[in-house]
Formats: structure tokens, C-alpha cells, sequence
């Protein structure tokens, strides 16, 4: 019985005779016959640390020099490091931020004069008309009604 050692792992196989004679049976597995075919690299996930596989070309398209292993890894670093603040391409000065303010500090969208919950008649509020000061303290929500009744003078 003829037995050859693996090209990849050098482990001994059994190889039928008439494989030996067309020029095959020089890997124990398809995944040692791969596996010496790879030119690629190793790399580890920016993100979760896992290493995987990347071709060179794919590894030389990398611009940030960061590889990730998936989808997921990719959008978690994405956010939490291009997508924030003055990294946004749409980033203009910040002051329209406001709403979103209120909405992080978990203060329930619910007018503070009437008690109105509907969101599409809700706006947010700067209780010292100051729209570039953001800070929740300044903030409240206001239906449109109760909004044009604060700004038209007429205090509630």
C-alpha cells in the first residue's frame, strides 16, 4: 500500500496507486492542499481580535491599515470613531444637535405644557432662546402650539 507524506503538513496518507501515476495525491486534505496555496496574510480583527484571512490584494486595499472580520466589526468601529461629532461628513457646527440630546438623555417625548405625546407635532424647546446652548437643562419638549405661544409671548 503506498503511503506518501502531505507536501503542507508532512503527515503520512495512503494514495491509490493510479493517483500517484497522474501526478496527484501530494496533500492529505483539501484543506493542506489550500492552505499551500495561500499567498495572503493573518490578520486580526481591529475589533473583536479574531484572526482570519485576508488575499494580499485585499490586505493592500485597507487605507486606515485596520482589517475587520465582518460586516458587524466594521460598523461598530465605523461608529464609534468616524461617524461622531466633527469626523461626520455632515458635520456642520453642531448646533442643530439638540434634539438628539434629548433624545440620548431618555427624556420621554412628551409636551412639558400640555402633555401632548404625539412625536410629529413635538419639537424641542430652549427654554433661554439661546440655540447654540445644547444643555439638557435648557432643553425641554414643546407641542408646535404650546412652542408658538412660548416664542409669541404669551408664557404658559
Amino acid at each position: 500500500m503506498p503511503y506518501t507524506s502531505c507536501k503542507q503538513c508532512k503527515a503520512p496518507f495512503y494514495v491509490k496507486p493510479s493517483h500517484i501515476l497522474r501526478g496527484w495525491g501530494k496533500y492529505c486534505s483539501t484543506k493542506c492542499q489550500h492552505a499551500g496555496m495561500r499567498t495572503g496574510l493573518i490578520v486580526n480583527c481591529t475589533v473583536c481580535f479574531k484572526d482570519f484571512y485576508r488575499t494580499k490584494e485585499q490586505s493592500q486595499r485597507s487605507r486606515s491599515g485596520k482589517f475587520f472580520c465582518s460586516k458587524a466589526c466594521f460598523a461598530v468601529w465605523k461608529n464609534s470613531h468616524l461617524l461622531i461629532g466633527e469626523k461626520n461628513g455632515n458635520w456642520k457646527d453642531g448646533k442643530n444637535a439638540y434634539r438628539n440630546v434629548i433624545k440620548r438623555a431618555g427624556i420621554m417625548p412628551k409636551c412639558s405644557n400640555c402633555g401632548i405625546s404625539d412625536t410629529r407635532v413635538l419639537v424641542v424647546h430652549h427654554i433661554d432662546q439661546d440655540r447654540a446652548n445644547n444643555v439638557l437643562s435648557n432643553l425641554k419638549w414643546l407641542c408646535r402650539n404650546c412652542h408658538y405661544l412660548v416664542h409669541g409671548g404669551k408664557t404658559v
